[in-house]
């Protein structure tokens, strides 16, 4: 038995309502759910809903049989009965309803509960990708079409999936059935249990001979997803944590665990459980990095997040390991994450329903970066990707052929193997931000200024100096994300930038400029320029002071009042139109209610002085004598229509 989800999440058990005649058979239903039993419990609900009973408990149960199976159809059906009898579900049945959708290709409806989900469930990981990934589908569509799939050639009509290079040759997990009389069945699936098997690995990785694996690793029960070292000595696998009899752990499950042994002889021996396994928590689906260093592995250990997390652990050159840890929050999410693949160039690829995708379990791709951290998921797009569950993507990293595990339309059995070309990659999108920093009045270089990258929610990205030449450069960032600057020098106001990267890769180049906190200013400046006063403007043919220039004036007025000797000359220009002697009254208005503005906030009269000059010092190309006529615009017009502050004493 394959398990695409790791575990299963169960529910707390509800009765049926008061429906006494079918009390046992609910409960009998109940128990081969919780039991992991899903086909006996469909079978059962199913016969219930069809006489007519019904319960939230019972829809929410068929709806999860079907989902866990990967049969999305079906849940959404069932999803969509428990949603017309009861919207008052937990918030995760909007995001399970939502993936089942998206697999019927329903994706307007799909996104509404997803929606909903991100309305209900507060701040949760899945819910914020969702949120912040609203032209998702967009970004799918950019990724698509870069790789041709095909069928394997060696699928049957039952599950097969989860391939691993060995030698050449593939080893992959099956439910075909070649034991003979003594045919095992799972309750789950109502197929056999998986065992592992080898094929040949032709041109184009296309696949003939399955044979079923003799050599030791195969028990009576499940085994699946291994990974071998590059001699083909030493093997990594899942299995079930039994082998003659059935044992479950104190909470009645049986687990799996990932276990390794070792080639001698041509047989497989040493088999041994990790020591990071438990009997309280599922360990599952090994993958190598390629120094063999490390083995990443899916799990549901204390710490994790999600339905099922992925990990990472220190393989010792002694043979023991390390301490697992998690991957973090830019792989996992509370959904399910698993099936964890790692190829020679750093491309790490794992199977993700937390992340957006077109519905099920989709493949992802992050690169890992030199520290071993995670910048940014991408969603590989068709055709290795459909509306089902699509995972166990390996990939050759020279030659771009590998396979993936899919239960798509179309297909021989259950799930099956499909392997694939990529013939272009995926390439992250980056922008290389980088900029200068100058003083505002000067335009000189600012070298020594503090400049920090911040992202939308303020945390440190970088931090560094500006060069001599008052330069810095925070590297390649991410495409269409915001980010802030900050710059910050003694004696120059702190100047915070806003950015927002495109969305192809390329170079962002950030200019900041940075006033002084003090000043100099001497006979002749003008406070507009001196201190970043806007300008005074008036109204059409008005002289009377509008709230916008209060606010400018309080500055002017804060000045004089921090340089008690300075005295200030007003100067008030009009627009061209009326006539030039009206214009030159009407300025001389504006430059005396501008002066009689400060002295009523307390400045002596004494220190002012206001002359008004009309049209006579226009600052743009908008002059109308004799006419008093122009084609300018009233924005060209009121930038004529000002007042000015010349320091005429300090």
């Amino acid at each position: 038995m394959k398990n695409k989800f790791l575990h299963i999440a169960l529910i707390a058990i509800a009765t049926c309502g008061t429906l006494t005649a079918q009390n046992n058979k609910v409960a009998k239903g109940t128990k081969q759910y919780d039991n992991y039993a899903y086909v006996d419990a469909i079978k059962t609900y199913e016969r219930i809903f069809a006489k007519g009973y019904k319960s939230q408990d019972m829809l929410q149960k068929l709806g999860d049989s079907y989902y866990y199976k990967g049969d999305y159809d079906n849940a959404a059906k069932w999803y969509t009965e428990l949603f017309a009898f009861t919207k008052e579900v937990n918030p995760e049945y909007y995001f399970r309803y939502a993936q089942a959708l998206k697999a019927t290709k329903d994706y307007k409806k799909a996104d509404e509960m997803m929606a909903a989900f991100n309305q209900k469930s507060g701040n949760e990981q899945r819910a914020k990708l969702a949120a912040s990934q609203k032209d998702y589908m967009a970004q799918i569509k950019k990724n698509s079409g870069r790789f041709t799939l095909e069928n394997a050639g060696i699928n049957s009509e039952y599950s097969d999936y989860g391939t691993a290079y060995y030698g050449n040759k593939v080893v992959f997990s099956t439910a075909r059935d070649t034991g003979g009389i003594g045919k095992r069945k799972h309750t789950w699936t109502g197929e056999s249990f998986t065992n592992l098997y080898t094929a040949d690995m032709g041109e184009q990785g296309a696949l003939s001979n399955p044979k079923r694996m003799n050599e030791g690793l195969n028990s009576r029960f499940n085994e699946s997803t291994s990974a071998f070292t590059k001699d083909g000595k030493t093997v990594y696998f899942t299995r079930n944590s039994f082998l003659t009899k059935r044992e479950k752990n104190s909470k009645g499950s049986t687990l799996q665990k990932i276990y390794t042994a070792t080639l001698e002889n041509g047989k497989w021996v040493n088999i041994k459980e990790l020591p990071f396994c438990s009997e309280d928590y599922q360990v599952a689906h090994p993958t190598l990095s390629a120094d063999e260093k490390t083995l990443y592995f899916a799990s549901d250990m204390p710490g994790t997040k999600g339905v099922s997390d992925l990990y990472k652990v220190s393989i010792n050159g002694d043979g023991t390991f390390g301490t697992p840890v998690n991957l973090g929050d830019v792989i996992n999410t509370e959904g399910r994450e698993t099936f964890p693949m790692i190829a020679a160039d750093g491309e790490f690829y794992f199977a993700s329903d937390g992340h957006p995708g077109l519905g099920g379990l989709d493949v992802f791709m992050a690169k890992v970066q030199p520290d071993g951290s995670f910048k940014r998921v991408h969603n590989v797009g068709e055709p290795v990707n459909s509306s089902k569950d699509d995972f166990a993507f390996i990939i050759n990293a020279k030659d771009r052929t590998g396979y993936v595990s899919s239960n798509r339309d179309g297909g021989n059995g259950n799930d099956d193997i499909y392997r694939f070309k990529e013939n272009t990659r995926l390439v992250d999108c980056e922008q290389a931000v980088h900029g200068i920093v100058t003083d505002k009045e000067t335009g000189k270089p600012l070298a020594g200024v503090s400049v920090v990258l911040q992202d939308q929610n303020f945390k440190i990205l970088k931090e560094m100096k500006t060069d001599a030449e008052g330069k810095f450069d925070f590297g390649t960032q991410d495409c269409e994300t915001k980010f802030y600057i900050k710059s910050t020098l003694p004696e120059y106001n702190t100047v915070d930038t806003p950015l927002m990267t495109p969305n192809e890769s390329g170079k962002t180049f950030v200019p900041v400029e940075m006033e002084r906190t003090v000043k100099p200013v001497t006979v002749g400046d003008d406070l507009f320029k001196a201190f970043g006063i806007k300008i005074i403007y008036f109204d059409l043919d008005k002289s009377n002071i509008r709230p916008d220039a209060a606010v400018e004036l309080a500055k002017i007025l804060d000045i004089l009042e921090q340089y008690p000797a300075m005295e200030i000359d007003v100067r008030s220009h009009t627009d061209c139109r009326q006539t030039y002697k009206y214009n030159m009254s009407l300025s001389d208005r504006r430059a005396k209610s501008t002066v009689a503005w400060l002295i009523k906030n307390g400045i002596a009269a004494g220190r002012l002085t206001g002359k008004g000059y009309g049209e006579s010092q226009l600052v743009n190309d908008c002059a109308c004598e004799p006419t008093n006529k122009s084609e300018c615009t009233e924005e060209q017009h009121q930038a004529n229509r000002r007042s000015e502050f010349i320091i005429t004493k300090l």
